[in-house]
């Protein structure tokens, strides 16, 4: 039967020279931590490559297919994609969790449907891709796999960020703005997880991690606008 990692580059059509690199990328960090004789270290350190190799790579691409757009429309296509709900939404797309080894807590705490936890596993495999096969392949890949992302035309509601789009949500139907409450903020100072709730007119309406707070507002104002106020709220 064919590794998860072997499994993952088959459906992705990729052949691996270095099929270690991958099989790193698919590493969580926690599953280091309960197998502590593991061959593989987590995929931190190729989350960190991978983040540089997509920035380069979405701001390349969207400088040559938006000649007439100003820096300031060029920053919000971008962070529409590279924001950890963007990934993570190209990550689902692609089944990466299915292929994530994680450690038996981190399974249970649903860690493998995290947003940051697709995110970051994206970015470790585009690293892995990087590094075996360099920027070309990685480009061709991130092109194909967030077409949909690529494509969105000015003025889309989708390139307007998350918080922008609940505030003027909850000014237009409240009359205040969102109230964002840290819930919680975990793990070392390199590597920190923050959980953030946040509330219309006192109602609870969404709930987001990240690996900053900004990240973690983000997913809660996405969460939020997926369920607006009761009426009469």
């Amino acid at each position: 039967m064919a590794s998860p990692a072997a499994a993952l580059a088959t459906r992705l059509g990729l052949s691996f020279r270095h099929p270690a690199l991958l099989e790193q990328a698919l590493v969580h960090s926690s599953f280091v931590n309960e197998h502590p004789g593991s061959s593989l270290p987590s995929n931190e350190r190729l989350e960190f490559l991978g983040d540089a190799v997509v920035s380069l790579v979405f701001s390349e691409a969207l400088w040559i297919d938006h000649p007439e757009e100003p820096e300031g429309g060029l920053t919000t296509r971008r962070a529409a994609i590279v924001s950890t709900r963007g990934l993570a939404r190209i990550a689902a797309r692609l089944e990466l969790g299915t292929a994530l080894q994680m450690g038996q807590g981190a399974e249970r705490s649903g860690e493998r449907r995290r947003g940051s936890v697709l995110a970051g596993t994206l970015e470790a495999v585009v690293a892995a891709i990087y590094l075996d096969q360099g920027l070309g392949t990685a480009r061709d890949c991130l092109y194909q796999w967030a077409a949909p992302e690529l494509s969105v035309r000015k003025g889309s509601p989708a390139l307007k960020p998350a918080k922008s789009q609940l505030q003027e949500f909850s000014f237009a139907t409240t009359g205040s703005a969102p109230v964002y409450s840290l819930v919680s903020a975990d793990g070392p100072d390199h590597q920190k997880h923050y959980v953030v709730e946040v509330s219309v007119a006192g109602q609870r309406l969404g709930r987001g991690a990240g690996r900053s707070r900004r990240e973690a507002e983000t997913e809660a104002a996405g969460a939020a606008l997926k369920r607006p106020p009761a009426a009469g709220s």
